[in-house]
C-alpha cells in the first residue's frame, strides 16, 4: 500500500476533544418487584403443568438476565413449566447451536435464569396471511401450551410503521426463524414494514400467546421501564410503548458531519451492525432521519457478531482488522435474508486505523483541516462520550445537551497506526 500511504500522508486529522452528551436518564428501580407485580396483576392464563415457551432475543437488552429470571419465576409460580426458545430469525449463523450460543453470551443459561434453552430451526406453518403468504413459527414454541413474548421495544433500522422492534416483530421475524424471516422479507425492501406488521398480527391471532413483556431503555442503555400485556392488549399497547421509547433515543447532536468514524459495529448493537439513523445512512429507501454524513469509516467488529459484518456495506472505508474478522458466508446469509444484500458489501479496506481516518478526511472534501467536522464514536449504542473536532464542536445543534470534558488533542494512535481510545474497554 505504498502508493496509498503516499497519497494519504498529507491529510491531517484534526485535534479532538472528549465530549459528554446528555440524554434521558429515566431509570427503573426495583425491577423484580415491579415486573412480578405487573405479571401477577395481568394474571396471565397459565395453568398448572403448562409448558410455556419464553422468547429469547439476540439483542443485548439491559438487565436481560434479571428480566428473564423473573419471567421464569412467574411461570413457575403459576405452576407452569418454562423453557426458552431463541427467537432471532437467521442470527447465530441460522443454526440451532449458533442461536443457543448467542443467548449464552448474553447471560441467558439454565443455571442463570432457571429454565432450559430448547433451540431448533424447525418451523411450522400456522396459517397464511391475507396475501396468501405462509406464517412460520418455531416448532417448539408452537407445540408448547403457551408462549410468553419477551422483547425490547425500540425503533427499527428500516421499518417506520407504528410497530417496529418489539413483540409484533418478534413473531414475524424472531420466532419465524430463518425460513419465516426470509418469507417476511420476501416482498422486498419497499414493503418490509407493511409485511412485518401483517405477518406479526396474523401470527398473534393464531398462536397460543399468554402475554408479552416489553422493555424500554433510556439514552444510556439502561433499563427505563417494563410493561406486561395480555395477548388481546398487545396490538394497542405496543405503539404507545414505542412512542415512549422514541422519546429516549440517543443521537449525535450534529446536523452535518464531514467524517464519522465508528470504532466497532456488532449484531448486539444493531441488526445492521450500526444504527442507520445514527450514522446517517438510511436503508430501505427511507428518508434520512439522522445527520448528513459525508464519509463513514468503521474500525472493528464485536466478537459477539461471530463474523457477521452485515451493515459494513454502509461504510465508505473499513480497517484491515475488521476485514479479517468477516465471515463472508455468514454475512451474506444475514443480509440476503433481510433482502438487503448491499449491507454485505465490503468497502475499501485500509491497513491501519489511521489510514481509515485519513481516507475519510480526504473523502469529506474539506479544503482546510480546521473546517473539518470530524466525530468519533465507540458504537451507535455508546453515545454518551464521543470525540469531536473544533469545527464539529462549534456546529453542535443543541449545546445544552453537550459538555466538553477535555482540551483538543491529537488522537492516540500506536506505532502500528491503531487507535487507542477504546481498546482497553473491549472484552
Amino acid at each position: 500500500m505504498a502508493k496509498l500511504n503516499e497519497m494519504l500522508e498529507g491529510y491531517e486529522i484534526p485535534k479532538m476533544a472528549k465530549v459528554r452528551q446528555l440524554f434521558d436518564r429515566t431509570l427503573l428501580e426495583n425491577l423484580e418487584e415491579k415486573l412480578l407485580g405487573l405479571l401477577r396483576g395481568k394474571n396471565l392464563p397459565i395453568q398448572k403443568g403448562d409448558r410455556i415457551a419464553i422468547t429469547g432475543s439476540s439483542r443485548g437488552i439491559a438487565e436481560y438476565q434479571r428480566i428473564m429470571r423473573t419471567a421464569v419465576a412467574y411461570v413457575k409460580e403459576k405452576g407452569g413449566i418454562p423453557f426458552i426458545v431463541p427467537a432471532m430469525g437467521s442470527h447465530g449463523g441460522g443454526t440451532a447451536e449458533g442461536q443457543e450460543a448467542m443467548l449464552r453470551e448474553l447471560g441467558i443459561t439454565e443455571a442463570a435464569v432457571g429454565a432450559p434453552i430448547i433451540s431448533c430451526m424447525d418451523v411450522v406453518e400456522v396459517t397464511r396471511t391475507e396475501l396468501g403468504l405462509p406464517v412460520y413459527i418455531d416448532k417448539n414454541a408452537v407445540e408448547a401450551d403457551g408462549i410468553l413474548l419477551l422483547n425490547r421495544v425500540k425503533t427499527h433500522t428500516s421499518i417506520r410503521e407504528k410497530y417496529q422492534s418489539g413483540l409484533i416483530k418478534m413473531m414475524a421475524i424472531g420466532l419465524a426463524k430463518h425460513k419465516g424471516c426470509a418469507m417476511t422479507h420476501s416482498l422486498g425492501t419497499p414493503f418490509l414494514g407493511e409485511n412485518m406488521v401483517r405477518v406479526g398480527l396474523t401470527a398473534l391471532k393464531h398462536l397460543k400467546i399468554v402475554g408479552g413483556i416489553s422493555v424500554i431503555e433510556n439514552g444510556y442503555e439502561q433499563l427505563a421501564d417494563v410493561y406486561v400485556s395480555r395477548k388481546e392488549e398487545i396490538p394497542e399497547t405496543e405503539p404507545e410503548i414505542l412512542k415512549r421509547a422514541i422519546g429516549m433515543i440517543p443521537r449525535i447532536y450534529l446536523d452535518k458531519i464531514d467524517a464519522l468514524v465508528v470504532f466497532e459495529q456488532g449484531k448486539e448493537i444493531s441488526g445492521t451492525g450500526m444504527d442507520p439513523a445514527i450514522v446517517g445512512r438510511p436503508i430501505n429507501r427511507l428518508p434520512n432521519t439522522g445527520p448528513h454524513v459525508e464519509a463513514l469509516g468503521v474500525l472493528r467488529m464485536t466478537g459477539f457478531s461471530r463474523g457477521n459484518a452485515s451493515g459494513c456495506g454502509m461504510a465508505d472505508f473499513i480497517s484491515r482488522r475488521l476485514r479479517d474478522a468477516i465471515d463472508e458466508e455468514y454475512t451474506i446469509i444475514n443480509s440476503l435474508t433481510g433482502m438487503k444484500p448491499f449491507l454485505a458489501n465490503i468497502p475499501p479496506t485500509l491497513a491501519t486505523d489511521k489510514l481509515v481516518f485519513q481516507a475519510c478526511v480526504k473523502a469529506a472534501g474539506q479544503i482546510r483541516p480546521q473546517d473539518l467536522k470530524l466525530a468519533v464514536i465507540r458504537s451507535t449504542r455508546s453515545l454518551e462520550e464521543i470525540w469531536l473536532s473544533r469545527a464539529a464542536w462549534a456546529a453542535v445543534s443543541e449545546p445544552e445537551r453537550m459538555e466538553r470534558l477535555s482540551d483538543f488533542e491529537d488522537l492516540p494512535f500506536d506505532s502500528a497506526g491503531m487507535l487507542q481510545l477504546f481498546e482497553a474497554a473491549i472484552p
